[in-house]
């Protein structure tokens, strides 16, 4: 029930507040211990496979030098990135090890070489993770308004809705739809004051990467940097775009405002998928609905975590069996926009009216 506010009161703040039947503490106690305590050789071990599967991978495409090849090669080092990718995303959730050093030296190691700007990713997933499901302050693959949609010009509709695989670079550098900032720069609203030489230094790790590949690519020809890294790199885009939509976009996951959002049931806007023979290989990252209740577990502990608290969530909890393919398609011609007003609200498409 919607409760009429004074007139000066924000409409974000009027929504009733609909609790949810278990509380945090709830979830915690179901959930052992041991799932909250990083194993530092572990995670290395993960990182060091990764980048030994990687320096493989260059070496037998180097070996065989053939077209043929190549577009194996560009799939399985791009699916490596993501993975990569992935240990850095425990690194910057603390969830790597206990030592903070060590977190920001992996992390820089993990992403820098596939141009993520590791602190400046780090804090903005952060205020993701502290806003999820929150239509007006989510940070990443939140929805836009029915209102806002209707405002959007064509290639901001064409990157957002239609060519959502490839985005990530842009987000980099222009953020979401009614959105400010870069996350290359200090001066960015994403960041505090107290950020700013994290910034800089993950913005100048970033271009030492640029000027390697540069140099790279002076040596040997842009040709070399397109079989050696650019095609590898596409495809670790679209599998971070791809599994990054489908965490938040599904046409039954609901969205909230004002006071009848709060953490926990943000979190629970998301849902949990299954990408068969890749699970291992990424790191479990479908397995999202725990980590985004408590995102300081390692990703090697979140399987054990779900099955921990499904009993606890009951039809709070969500998971998808649908071949991936079937998803996105699903989310893709469904999850446009949301309704101006009200809370605990849903997709629509402009197609479906």
């Amino acid at each position: 029930m919607q409760v009429y506010p004074n007139p000066s009161t924000p409409v974000a703040d009027v929504y009733t507040r609909e609790e949810l039947p278990f509380t945090l503490k709830d979830v915690r106690s179901a959930i052992p211990d041991r799932c909250f305590e990083p194993n530092t050789a572990r995670s290395l071990f993960y990182f060091f496979l990764d980048i030994s599967i990687i320096a493989g991978l260059i070496a037998i495409a180097a070996y065989l030098d053939s077209w043929l090849f190549f577009p194996i090669f560009w799939f399985a080092q791009g699916t490596m990135f993501w993975a990569l990718f992935v240990v850095g995303h425990d690194c910057g959730h603390g969830s790597f090890s206990k030592h903070k050093w060590l977190n920001n030296l992996i992390g820089h190691l993990s992403h820098s070489p596939i141009l993520v700007p590791f602190h400046g990713w780090r804090i903005s997933h952060r205020t993701h993770h502290a806003n999820t499901g929150n239509i007006d302050t989510d940070e990443s693959w939140y929805p836009v308004t029915e209102a806002k949609y209707a405002e959007m010009g064509f290639l901001e509709k064409l990157m957002r809705f239609y060519l959502p695989l490839i985005a990530y670079p842009l987000y980099l550098f222009r953020r979401s739809p009614g959105k400010q900032g870069s996350h290359f720069m200090p001066s960015s609203p994403l960041f505090k004051p107290s950020e700013r030489n994290d910034i800089i230094v993950s913005t100048v790790c970033l271009l030492a990467m640029v000027g390697f590949l540069a140099a790279l690519t002076f040596q040997f020809g842009f040709l070399f940097l397109l079989k050696y890294y650019l095609g590898g790199y596409v495809v670790f885009v679209i599998w971070l775009d791809l599994v990054t939509f489908l965490h938040h976009t599904e046409d039954d996951i609901p969205w909230y405002r004002g006071e009848d959002w709060y953490f926990l049931k943000g979190a629970l806007s998301t849902i949990d998928r299954d990408y068969g023979i890749f699970n291992p290989i990424h790191h479990d990252i479908g397995t999202h609905v725990a980590h985004h209740i408590f995102s300081n577990m390692p990703h090697y502990r979140l399987r054990e975590a779900t099955e921990a608290i499904k009993p606890v969530l009951g039809g709070y909890y969500r998971k998808s069996n649908e071949p991936i393919s079937k998803s996105f398609f699903k989310s893709y011609f469904a999850c446009h926009f949301v309704a101006d007003n009200g809370s605990k609200i849903y997709y629509q498409s402009p197609h479906v009216r």
